[in-house]
């Protein structure tokens, strides 16, 4: 089997057609979203395939992936714009899945939050999408989805894809740059203007309950939250907040201009 490039180092590995990966507490419950996304027309994410043996299994999402900085096809509008879009497509067709499954004890790795509108990606990122061109086809790792309101997962989202980073590593484009970006998506996923106006605190919130949640399970033993926290991962997350937190109101005219 072929080992992936991911969030676990030696963990994830492709067979075929096939690509298997640690099953938690949740999985099952992913594994049903996952299946009533494909039966809602949905197909740009993973089939669920079974779960054995502490491994999960699911379908190989084809296309290109790529990661932080942005350089080339990940950094295009067209890529930017697609991804908006698959976003909207993806959280359209989680709508019934709740009520489907209301008579069901479901499980996920992040808290819901209300009101639980449609079922976030949780995670939806440059590094979690596929590429074919400049053009997103597919988007996958949904261990961190969960019940929240759309713009929920629209405003990590789009402080991901803008980006709206400071770190060296990470960062792209000067401000207003990156607002042009964080308005192309919002355009292109059909935000409406109150979803706009309240943005840039959303984010903030966002990247505040992550780092909470980062603290949270490195305290409960996590080996490798400890290490994000040793290497000081929560650190850039802190100073994008007071990034975007400085520069809120600009941010905010720029996505109802």
């Amino acid at each position: 089997m072929e080992t992936m490039q991911g969030g676990r180092e030696n963990a994830i590995y492709r067979k075929g057609n096939l690509i298997s990966r640690p099953a938690s507490y949740w999985t099952m419950t992913i594994h049903l979203l996952l299946t009533y996304l494909h039966s809602r027309g949905f197909t740009a994410c993973p089939k669920a395939v079974g779960i054995e043996k502490g491994k999960e299994w699911v379908s190989y999402v084809e296309g290109e992936t790529d990661n932080y900085p942005l350089i080339g096809n990940i950094a295009s509008v067209s890529a930017l714009q697609s991804a908006a879009k698959m976003l909207r497509d993806m959280h359209d067709a989680s709508e019934g899945f709740l009520k489907q499954y209301q008579n069901e004890t479901l499980h996920w790795m992040l808290p819901p939050r209300t009101p639980q509108e449609v079922i976030c990606h949780g995670d939806f990122m440059p590094y979690n999408v596929a590429l074919h061109g400049e053009f997103v086809v597919g988007v996958f790792d949904f261990d961190t989805a969960h019940p929240a309101p759309r713009v929920w997962d629209v405003a990590f989202s789009v402080y991901g894809w803008a980006p709206f980073k400071t770190d060296e590593h990470d960062k792209m484009g000067c401000l207003e740059q990156q607002i042009q970006r964080a308005k192309l998506f919002c355009d292109a996923y059909g935000c409406s203007r109150l979803e706009r106006e309240e943005l840039v605190e959303v984010m903030t919130h966002r990247l505040s309950a992550l780092v909470d949640y980062m603290r949270g399970v490195a305290a409960q033993g996590d080996d490798r939250f400890q290490a994000n926290l040793e290497d000081c991962h929560h650190t850039a997350y802190l100073n994008d907040i007071e990034y975007l937190r400085k520069h809120r109101q600009v941010i905010t005219l720029g996505l109802l201009g």
